[in-house]
């Protein structure tokens, strides 16, 4: 017998909603910077911690750090198209995962935020709005957004998942081989 709960369906529902709840929170977060980059920092760039984190605004045509920029009209359509597939296909994944996955369904709500908000951008602009820029000495990051971060903490997680839980479930499984039955 399984010491697991079998949660209603009304119950997985509602975590569902929970996470697609944060998602739309993460998303508005992501487009009210990016509004707030607009107005304040087009111009004039800000340090927030000297040698570390400044911001500064910046127009990425191209895709993941700032690849692909010479894409023209036939890029933004492009990339329109790959990002509506891929949230497609993470809202898939997310309704086909089990209820007890936190970390998979964490993962989907930064991803769809991540990738919604990027969307969002293409569609409106033509181009990405980023505005985050780490440093450390000589080594710059590549300007970012909240929806970018937001996509690399939810690949993150699927990348830990998918590396871990399967060994996780190896392990389970010579535990369950090494006890009887009986017992």
């Amino acid at each position: 017998m399984s010491s697991e709960p079998n949660p209603s369906g009304k119950n997985r529902i509602a975590w569902r909603i929970g996470y697609l709840v944060a998602s739309v929170g993460i998303y508005l977060t992501d487009q009210a910077s990016k509004a707030w980059a607009v107005r304040r920092l087009r111009f004039t760039d800000h340090t927030i911690i000297r040698g570390f984190l400044d911001f500064a605004y910046a127009e990425n045509r191209g895709i993941a750090f700032g690849q692909l920029q010479e894409g023209g009209s036939f890029g933004r359509w492009f990339f329109v198209v790959l990002a509506c597939a891929a949230a497609l296909a993470v809202l898939y994944y997310f309704f086909r995962t089990p209820r007890k996955d936190d970390r998979i369904l964490g993962a989907c709500a930064l991803l769809l935020a991540g990738i919604i908000g990027n969307l969002t951008d293409r569609i409106r602009l033509g181009f990405v709005i980023d505005f985050i820029q780490l440093h450390a000495g000589q080594y710059h990051w590549p300007t970012f957004n909240i929806a970018d971060a937001s996509i690399s903490f939810g690949a993150l997680l699927l990348a830990y998942d998918l590396i871990f839980a399967h060994r996780k479930t190896k392990e389970e499984h010579l535990t369950k081989q090494r006890v009887p039955s009986g017992s």
